[in-house]
């Protein structure tokens, strides 16, 4: 048996040490919420009448009788985003599986799904971040009338996962599985759409020209093929051993998709109280299993959201996981893929090339990983080394993967990484704590020591640029983004501007209390800057002119200005006034309010 990487065991170690207190109460609370048998034989005859009144007959007779599991599907449905769209048919083909196999199913509730695509650079991103926390809130609220014993969650995108986890362990005493359902086809190449962007940002692509790439790589139902967010949310769920093996990146509405959506809905119910293999979810999400999830982010070069998502998580589950334990398993996790943005395949030709289980299965082969977890498949990690198939007889099964990539462009082992480390590395200084992802940034702008040119809004650089004003070596510090500010949006619409600005020559990154969110490019980024400026963080006190060095080498962002002028700066006010109101911005200043640091998870809870 291959033995664990020493800092691996390190950093679980100290991560299981710290959160001793914390997890030992999550799992009383999980426990004491567990009881014995069927949960709605709790409930009075008024409350289960009311439960089962709208049911089918047969529905109706096994739900009164109390001794199978009932499961609950939390969906994120909706057909405006592309990636649930497939979502509309799933609840009926859930039931009607969980009919044949002499148990119920029920709709539980619905929680709201957003597209960053969609609201990318405008109001509606000010919600975006604190929906995951919306979300968590309306899965507790759909669970909360005790008559399930295992659940379904049906979600993709980019806060839709974390905060249905992150309700799903408000209930840790249930089982879980999280049911994927797989990315669109291949558009056009991101390389072409990515010229098609930075040629618009220059003015030598017209509106329709750059409507019409847009609309050929993103022409689908399925999730979005770039490896974003909500992509790196599929692998998270698999290397957490939340989804069956290799079921996150299978094409939707196909036979193969469907097979392992009926095969999650017999498995939830094994692992149900009534069931053969009583497993709760809050029980699989243990250190090893969070542990594993930073892994797998280094490994695949995945989402700078995560730094909030899975910390956040973490906490979830009685777990306190810290910036510096995804530093410290940075320098010994080696990167194997490049999807774009971090190179220009997607993730259909990762999947293509072993995806998944070849992923899993080099990481074991050199103790790069917890081999021994607890999963929805019912076994540790070596059983997600394995490939879904559709057998001769119709039936799923599943076989291992290849030992050799299908495409070493895209996906290699671990003998031959595209490099060393992850690429995600925290910074520290006299500004703070911030988090850079180095995986697709020239090595020779890794440091970047520049004038800053201050910002309060992202339009503001775009106009900048428009004038003319930019063409030259520089920090864009674009402050009073963060959660207490104005709800920690994306600035991705910044990345072709600074992309143009950088191919022309200059030497330029961006220093934000923002984020960038997975499709954090080719330009350095100092992102999640804590404390945030709202919160009187140093980042308040840059002034236009100062000279800001960013040294993703040495793990550095600092202001080179002499430490007591520095200190006795007045720090900067905004006028956020506009960002309080419109697009339902006024309904979510409780969370502006309450919100923790970024490096806490930037939530409310």
């Amino acid at each position: 048996m291959t033995v664990l990487h020493p800092v691996l065991a390190e950093v679980t170690e100290r991560l299981r040490e710290r959160s001793r207190e914390s997890r030992a109460d999550y799992l009383r609370r999980i426990d004491g919420a567990q009881g014995s048998g069927v949960h709605r034989e709790r409930l009075s005859c008024g409350n289960l009448a009311h439960g089962f009144a709208a049911c089918g007959s047969t529905d109706k007779e096994r739900l009164r009788e109390g001794h199978t599991p009932n499961l609950a599907i939390i969906n994120a449905y909706n057909d405006m985003l592309s990636a649930h769209q497939p979502y509309e048919r799933y609840p009926e083909l859930i039931r009607n599986v969980a009919r044949e196999a002499g148990i119920t199913a029920q709709m539980a509730g619905g929680v709201p799904a957003m597209c960053d695509g969609i609201t990318q650079g405008r109001a509606g991103m000010e919600l975006s971040l604190f929906s995951r926390d919306l979300i968590a809130m309306a899965t507790a609220v759909s669970l909360s009338h005790d008559m399930f014993d295992g659940a379904l969650y049906l979600g993709i995108c980019d806060k839709i996962v974390p905060g249905l986890l992150i309700g799903a362990l408000s209930f840790g005493h249930l089982p879980g599985i999280f049911v994927p359902s797989g990315p669109m086809p291949s558009g056009i190449s991101n390389e072409q759409k990515s010229k098609v962007r930075q040629a618009y940002a220059e003015g030598k692509a017209t509106k329709a020209e750059l409507l019409e790439a847009e609309a050929a790589s993103y022409h689908a139902a399925g999730t979005c093929t770039f490896y974003g967010t909500a992509n790196s949310n599929q692998m998270l769920m698999e290397i957490m051993g939340l989804h069956l093996p290799g079921s996150s990146f299978v094409a939707p509405d196909t036979p193969l998709r469907d097979a392992l959506t009926r095969e999650a809905v017999h498995r939830v119910a094994e692992l149900s109280a009534p069931g053969s293999s009583h497993l709760p979810l809050g029980r699989i999400i243990d250190e090893r299993a969070i542990i594993n999830g930073v892994i797998g982010l280094h490994a695949t070069g995945g989402s700078t959201n995560h730094l909030l998502h899975l910390v956040a998580i973490a906490r979830a589950a009685g777990i306190e996981l810290r910036w510096d334990d995804f530093d410290a398993l940075s320098s010994v996790i080696p990167l194997l893929a490049r999807v774009y943005p971090n190179g220009y395949a997607d993730v259909n030709q990762f999947h293509e090339a072993g995806g998944m289980g070849f992923l899993i299965d080099q990481l074991l082969s050199e103790g790069l990983l917890h081999a021994d977890v607890r999963t929805v498949f019912g076994t540790g990690m070596e059983g997600y080394t394995q490939v879904p198939y559709i057998d001769d007889a119709g039936a799923l099964a599943w076989k291992p993967v290849s030992k050799e990539s299908g495409n070493r462009g895209v996906l290699r082992g671990v003998a031959e990484p595209f490099r060393a480390d992850g690429g995600l590395r925290m910074l520290s200084g006299n500004l703070g704590r911030a988090v850079i992802k180095v995986s697709s940034v020239p090595d020779d702008r890794l440091v970047i020591e520049a004038p800053a040119i201050v910002f309060h809004d992202q339009d503001d650089v775009r106009k900048a640029f428009e004038r003319g004003e930019l063409n030259r070596d520089f920090v864009a510090v674009v402050r009073f983004q963060g959660p207490q500010a104005i709800g920690m949006p994306e600035l991705h619409k910044l990345t072709p501007t600074l992309s143009v600005l950088q191919d022309r020559g200059h030497r330029i990154a961006l220093l934000t209390d923002g984020r960038m969110s997975g499709a954090s490019g080719r330009v350095p980024a100092a992102i999640h800057v804590t404390p945030e400026a709202q919160d009187n963080g140093a980042v308040a006190r840059i002034r236009d002119g100062d000279i800001v060095r960013l040294d993703a080498v040495h793990g550095r962002v600092d202001v080179l200005v002499e430490a007591a002028e520095f200190a006795a700066r007045v720090p900067a006010t905004a006028d956020l006034s506009t960002h309080q109101h419109g697009m339902g911005r006024d309904l979510f200043g409780l969370f502006r309010r309450n919100a923790t640091t970024a490096d806490l998870g930037a939530g409310v809870f």
